[in-house]
């Protein structure tokens, strides 16, 4: 494990300067009749608490990538259902559709009429933790749920969420999408006070805070405990009656509400989980938003007056699903585009074009449209290669990549190749794949790569390696190539992704290409 890298933190939030202060607002649910003249207008401003510096691990988690799978890891996903007699079942189709983002552990909890929270958590797959008993014990209209990705904490069911406790007014589950930059720093002043912790997770320290606040309202806690958030965090909370999401200030992970057609709500990390569930996408929980959900309806408080987005952009050029719209964008139309920047800033002559499955087929089809190039595919993935296999004997070289990446000989042999991925990480898995096409008879292999370099590790909830372990890092597009094997090799130019993005370009984090975090002084 590399050694703690110590994270200086900046004494304000973003603009917690101006003196405009946001009202709650409430949105109707056609389930729901609250009395408008119980509705009051209050407003919230945050104050955060200095903290110098955080000691932050640096890569977020104890467990190294394999090295067959050379990406970012995903971070995790959050569901949360509100007023559905099939909550848990709903709560569990949701958590299929976003198993992309964490395949390590999954959990549903659950508040029944009488107010018991009833929890089911498990190592593995969503279909591999639950069954149809298990999923009858989850009784109750309304239920949060978590696949996990260990951003922080080791890999076991201890810190499998969504997490479950007691304080003295009464339980709360939560579940998180994210990483604590802080979390160490808190946990110590927690564990100095005597506090015990049951997990390794940061998550569990957003439980202590809940606790000890003074104040009674849950909503009230929740907020404070916010204050001494640093990092990124989207949180979906569940007590014995309400349902509450947050998102932080800098909006660096997506949450989006809708509704499904009996009035039911439904918080997701991604609108693909809407989809699958007939939920209809309805709006973003906004940066430094909190949303409160009960019988009353659904209430809107902002943590912070004015929140200055800095979304992770690596959302859209990997970690979600093409067939999602994350921050107000379609991930299909992003990838689309890089492959037709691509093929217009980097061009070369080539007989087809093909794409390193899954992530990077969008925007191969890009390339090759903008290019005129037929795109085929010249790499089959196999989606059944478990978590662990057995070599055989007599070692076969690049196993794991053969493993999961079978050449098509008729589309590659004798061709000029255009392979396109989403990015690069250390280059192991980009030079086993530049051997494989060769070796199915490609004359030439160029690669194109749908993403900059990746210079510089993740803080805010996604599992890179260290920065002396990252390939663009150390070495020059050039040096890469070479180490690669491949003909040619460019990458999306930085300034090329900015203007893509247009006038959103100022509301995304860029920090793994540039190095600038966005709540780090440099």
């Amino acid at each position: 494990m590399s050694a703690a890298t110590q994270i200086p933190i900046p004494t304000t939030a973003p603009s917690l300067l101006a003196d405009k202060t946001c009202s709650n607002t409430y949105l109707k649910n056609p389930l729901f009749k609250p009395l408008l003249t119980k509705t009051t207008t209050t407003s919230v401003t945050l104050t955060h608490q200095s903290f110098s510096s955080v000691s932050a691990k640096n890569p977020i988690s104890e467990s190294y990538p394999d090295e067959y799978d050379d990406k970012p890891r995903e971070e995790c996903g959050v569901v949360g259902i509100y007023n559905d007699p099939e909550a848990s079942r709903i709560c569990y189709l949701a958590l299929h559709a976003l198993q992309h983002r964490g395949q390590e552990g999954a959990g549903i909890v659950t508040a029944t009429p009488d107010g018991v929270l009833k929890s089911v958590t498990g190592m593995g797959l969503v279909s591999e933790v639950f069954n149809q008993s298990k999923l009858d014990e989850l009784t109750g209209n309304n239920a949060i749920g978590h696949v996990r990705y260990s951003t922080a904490g080791q890999s076991m069911l201890k810190n499998v969420q969504p997490f479950v406790a007691g304080y003295r007014f009464g339980r709360v589950a939560v579940a998180h999408n994210g990483n604590l930059v802080n979390y160490q720093t808190l946990r110590a002043e927690f564990e100095k006070n005597g506090s015990i912790f049951a997990t390794s997770s940061d998550t569990e320290v957003v439980l202590h805070l809940i606790a000890v606040s003074q104040e009674r309202p849950f909503l009230i806690r929740v907020i404070e405990a916010c204050k001494k958030l640093k990092g990124a965090y989207s949180l979906v909370f569940l007590t014995e009656d309400k349902l509450v999401a947050v998102r932080d200030p800098f909006g660096f992970r997506p949450l989006v509400m809708g509704r499904r057609s009996n009035g039911a709500i439904v918080f997701a990390s991604e609108t693909c989980a809407l989809d699958l569930v007939e939920a209809t996408y309805e709006r973003e929980v906004e940066p430094g938003e909190l949303l409160i959900v009960d019988k009353d309806g659904v209430q809107s408080t902002c943590l912070v007056p004015h929140p200055e987005p800095k979304s992770c952009v690596f959302e859209h050029i990997y970690f979600s699903l093409p067939n999602s719209v994350v921050f107000g964008k379609s991930v299909y139309e992003s990838r689309r585009k890089f492959g037709e920047i691509l093929a217009t800033e980097s061009p070369v002559d080539c007989d087809v074009v093909i794409a390193v499955p899954d992530s990077g087929v969008v925007a191969a089809i890009g390339y090759a449209n903008k290019a005129g190039v037929p795109f085929q595919q010249g790499l089959i993935r196999s989606h059944y290669v478990g978590r662990t296999f057995i070599e055989p004997s007599q070692q076969i070289r690049d196993f794991g990549v053969k493993l999961k990446l079978s050449p098509v000989r008729a589309v590659l042999e004798g061709k000029r190749v255009v392979v396109v991925d989403d990015s690069i990480v250390r280059g192991t898995t980009s030079s086993k794949i530049v051997r494989l096409l060769k070796e199915a008879g490609a004359k030439e292999v160029h690669m194109r790569i749908a993403s900059p370099p990746i210079i510089a590790s993740c803080y805010y909830g996604v599992d890179t390696p260290s920065p002396e372990e990252l390939i663009s890092n150390r070495m020059s597009v050039e040096e890469i190539r070479e180490f690669i094997g491949c003909d040619s090799l460019a990458f999306l130019k930085i300034d090329s992704l900015k203007k893509m993005l247009a006038g959103d370009s100022p509301n995304f984090c860029y920090a793994c290409f540039s190095g600038n975090y966005p709540e780090l002084d440099r």
